[in-house]
């Protein structure tokens, strides 16, 4: 017996920090904005309105760098009491509509909407519904996307950004993934896509002519998701009890890492990341860093240790260890914090979507 269709709505507010920064201060709307730290203390671009986008500034970027491509880029520091105020607004507004609702940072969630009686029972129109009420009770705007499953709804959502919403229905789910370009795959970055690109796959079409185990020869564990994916695959549920209990980072390099040296010049770009996804999340206290390494070989080690601020030192240090477990090139880095207990239920009421 097949099971019942599922209807999933993936919310993502636009530029959510910016958003709400515009908001307040209507004298910001037409000027290219960017919420984050000082350049003089090599702060990091948390988020931007879509004007300072036209410049090439993005999230993650140094700020440094960000006034360079727009000397007159107007930097402001974030306001988590502000954003998380916005995000519980929002979150009142999906609980009219389901109480099926996985929050992913301060400004993103799927919704499962099955079954509901709303809006004559179609998510697109429930979409519609919430992105009206962001719109009018919370001053901010926010995009969509509506399919069967949480992959093709994550991809939707992002394709008529700003302020806009699509479809993909069940009998369209096969002609869209064949065409879909790799880049759009949640979890493809630049270096695995440029990965596939030699390897000749450009979209989901040729990824699909691949075999499984091939895959995963290349890629790890993340070969088998690529193989469900490009068919359009992904029965995972919109979990309510999703708990975060780390934040980190990684990177997979194109070359392998030659010695600790090469490793330890990536630190500086790994921290500006993690810092990034930190101020996502609310700035959560942590407990603890680690640093992972994954060798030539796949070998794979972590070395964590108590700490309660991100710290170049501490993570450099941990880096020698582990580094000295393997003693050779190194194929990806990773850095990351152990929330305490407490933070971690919180995420689930804070950290409620992503700021992208």
């Amino acid at each position: 017996m097949a099971l019942p269709q599922r209807k999933i709505i993936h919310v993502d507010c636009d530029c959510f920090f910016a958003s709400v920064e515009m908001r307040d201060q209507p004298a910001w709307r037409d000027i290219p904005l960017a919420v984050g730290g000082r350049p003089d203390s090599r702060g990091v671009i948390a988020t931007c309105n879509y004007l300072a986008r036209r410049y090439g500034v993005r999230s993650a970027m140094s700020a440094a760098r960000a006034l360079t491509l727009c000397p007159s880029l107007l930097i402001v520091p974030p306001d988590f009491t502000r954003y998380k105020a916005a995000s519980q607004q929002i979150l009142a507004i999906y609980h009219d509509f389901t109480e099926l609702i996985e929050p992913l940072s301060l400004d993103e969630a799927y919704l499962d909407v099955s079954g509901q009686p709303h809006c004559q029972g179609s998510a697109s129109l429930m979409a519609e519904a919430i992105r009206r009420r962001i719109r009018d009770e919370v001053g901010i705007t926010a995009s969509a996307g509506i399919a069967p499953n949480k992959f093709l709804a994550k991809v939707a959502s992002d394709w008529n950004k700003p302020d806009g919403q699509f479809v993909i229905r069940p009998e369209d789910v096969d002609a869209f993934v064949r065409a879909l370009p790799v880049e759009k795959i949640p979890g493809v970055g630049a270096v695995t896509a440029a990965r596939l690109h030699t390897l000749g796959i450009k979209h989901c079409e040729e990824l699909r002519h691949w075999e499984l185990a091939e895959l995963v020869r290349h890629f790890g564990r993340f070969g088998e998701r690529l193989h469900a994916l490009a068919r359009g695959i992904d029965p995972r549920p919109v979990s309510v009890e999703r708990l975060r209990k780390s934040i980190s980072v990684e990177e997979t390099y194109p070359a392998d890492l030659p010695d600790l040296a090469a490793c330890l010049a990536k630190l500086p770009e790994l921290m500006a990341r993690l810092t990034h996804r930190l101020e996502r999340a609310g700035q959560p206290a942590f407990r603890g860093l680690s640093v992972k390494i994954k060798f030539a070989d796949f070998s794979q080690t972590t070395v964590e240790q108590a700490g309660q601020q991100l710290n170049a030192d501490v993570l450099a240090a941990l880096l020698q260890v582990g580094h000295a477990r393997g003693a050779q090139p190194v194929r990806l880095l990773g850095i990351g914090v152990r929330l305490h207990e407490e933070e971690a239920v919180k995420g689930r009421q804070l950290a409620l979507f992503d700021d992208d």
